[in-house]
């Protein structure tokens, strides 16, 4: 009886965790990356304000660590015209398709405790993710017409 009752324990652990591919993720995207180039899918003159902080220009060359074990992480502005300094966070990523690879990565800024002082988060598409490289991409409306954001990491 008692071996019925562990396993059945077992199972309902394993089956409520996250699935093989997204464990894996967050082992590769562990550790240091730089956010190297922001593009978009888009012509014209933009001025994109990422995670309601700074605007592209400001973020490309920003350092990122990832700490999958309690999924928190700091950011780094390095641009000098900008607002420079750290910045904390807290990270999912939850799978949507095995297949495609694609993933929704939702990012929410914190203090330095890790605790939000505003309900605000952004969900962005892992669409590539390498021991060396990732991408994330936003799909955002500038004047009734959408367009997406490609940020690319390399380790």
């Amino acid at each position: 009886m008692k071996k019925s009752i562990l396993l059945l324990v077992v199972i309902l652990l394993t089956s409520c965790g996250a699935s093989k591919t997204v464990r894996t993720s967050k082992k590769v995207i562990k550790g240091n990356w730089t956010l190297n180039t922001i593009n978009y899918d888009t012509s014209g003159t933009l001025k994109v304000t990422l995670l309601s902080d700074a605007t592209s220009k400001c973020f490309e060359g920003s350092t990122w660590q990832f700490i999958p074990n309690n999924n928190s992480g700091i950011y780094t502005i390095n641009n000098g015209s900008c607002n420079t300094g750290k910045r904390h966070f807290i990270f999912t990523i939850a799978e949507i398709d095995e297949t495609t690879g694609l993933y929704d990565f939702l990012l929410k800024p914190t203090n330095a405790k890790g605790k939000s002082d505003t309900n605000k988060g952004f969900r962005l598409r892992l669409t590539q993710l390498s021991d060396t490289s990732m991408q994330w991409q936003q799909t955002v409306t500038a004047n009734g017409k959408p367009f997406t954001i490609s940020m690319n990491f390399s380790k």
